[in-house]
This record gives C-alpha cells, structure tokens and sequence, in this order.
C-alpha cells in the first residue's frame, strides 16, 4: 500500500473520469494508494481542498502558498497560516520555499513568504513542504537561520549537498517520477544515499507522470511506478519501499493509515 505525500487533487485533469474527481481517486485506490495528500498552493483554494479532504477519510491537505504565485501585495502572515491550519483535516504548511527560474526578481518577496511559513511551520507544530527550485543555497540557508523544526524537501532534484542539508535539520526529502527518467542519472545517484528512514514519495500530480506514463498527465495511480523506480535504485522490493514510506509519512505528518 502506498502514500501519495505531495499531489494537488483540486488541479487534476479528469477528462478521463468524467470530471469526477471520485473515480480518480478510485483508480489510485485500486493500485493500492491508501492515503493522499492535497498540498495547497494558493490559500483562495483552501476552502475547496477542505471540501474534498473532508468528504474521504483518506485525504489530508496542506496550507500555503507556492513561491510562484507569491503576490507582491498582500503576503500571506504567520497568524492566517496558523489560523488556518488549526483545521483537523490540515497536516502541514506549504507548499512554500523558493523559485528562482521563471522570475528571480521576485526573490524577495518568495523569501519573505517562506520565512512566514517556516515560521507558522514552528508555531503550529505543523511540518513544512518545501519546494526549491534554481535556489537551493538560500533556501537551506533560511531554514537554517529561523530553526525550521522539521519538513520536508518535495519532487527533490538538487544534489547530495543540499539533500545532506536538509537531512542535517531533521528534514525528509520525497522523490517524484524525475527519478524514473532515464536521463536523471544525478538524482538517482543523490537516492542511493537517502537514508531509508527519511524518504517519501509522491507523484506532484498532474505533474511530472513517471515512466512508463511519462508525457500524459500525471495522477495518483500512477505512483507505484515511482515506488518501483525508488524500489530499483535502492536494491529493495516494491513492497518494502511501500512499507518504509508509509511509515516515514506518519511519523512526518502524524497520520495513522
């Protein structure tokens, strides 16, 4: 059985389904995806993500805003994050961190961003979702410098340095299906070192659909292909890298699947 740790429920292409966000999920659960996790990335959506998480036992959701849609008014605060996240439904903050490639001129206002959450992360005793991406200096950097508690570093793809960063805070790293593409063979080799004990996996659906789906649009069904690729790269079974996750994702996230 196996936990989705990162997808966005409320943005996924359900063509296929009917336009029943129902019959997605039921396809996940029949390839055995026994719990998933809706990460939020713009806060105007929460009031949907608690709609669907609150409908199925077997959905939590996040709170935060991702550094691309990081407005240069209206930041989101340390008291909206932590007020948000006193919803049962809600197991951490995020998805927040710092995006450097389509708009480094906004730096500024994505590490004011992140420095809230990280800060609504401590207060709220909630973990952090981090995505980092053509910033990976600054964004350990500022988790160190505001004691972020404890995380995680989402659809990892940075080298060995930063992920031994992170896990030299305390924090998990998750890995997509970038890790099944035949020419990730840098990020492959960074999870051979990830210890056992802090990895997750996720699909970012609809995004980044591993091999052998790769180029269609991404869903939780398809995240034992991750597994496998994780499972191939570690030298283990399917079934073992399905067990060491789930139970990583509880003691993270504090859900009992």
């Amino acid at each position: 059985m196996f936990i989705d740790s990162h997808c966005h429920l409320d943005r996924l292409h359900l063509e296929p389904y009917q336009g029943q966000l129902d019959m997605a999920l039921h396809a996940a659960r029949e390839q055995g995806v026994q719990h998933f996790l809706t990460v939020c990335v713009d806060l105007a959506d929460v009031p949907t993500l608690i709609a669907i998480a609150e409908a199925n036992s077997d959905i939590s959701l996040s709170v935060g805003v991702h550094p691309s849609d990081v407005a240069p008014i209206d930041e989101v605060t340390v008291a909206q994050l932590c007020d948000l996240a006193k919803h049962p439904k809600v197991v951490a903050i995020g998805e927040t961190g710092l995006d450097y490639y389509y708009h480094p001129e906004l730096a500024a206002g994505q590490q004011q961003s992140f420095i809230s959450h990280i800060l609504a992360s401590n207060q709220s005793g909630k973990p952090l979702i981090v995505h980092t991406r053509d910033a990976r200096a600054d964004t350990i950097a500022l988790l160190r410098e505001h004691k972020a508690q404890r995380g995680v570093l989402h659809c990892f793809t940075e080298d060995w340095d930063t992920a031994k960063a992170a896990l030299d805070l305390g924090f998990y790293i998750s890995l997509s299906g970038i890790v099944s593409f035949a020419n990730a063979k840098d990020l492959k080799e960074v999870a051979k070192k990830i210890p056992l004990d802090r990895l997750l996996i996720e699909t970012d659906s609809p995004y980044l659909a591993p091999v052998p789906y790769r180029g269609k649009k991404n869903e939780p069904r398809y995240l034992p292909a991750v597994a496998q690729a994780v499972a191939d790269i570690k030298g283990l079974s399917l079934a073992e890298i399905a067990a060491i996750t789930t139970r990583n994702f509880g003691q993270l996230f504090g859900v009992l699947v």
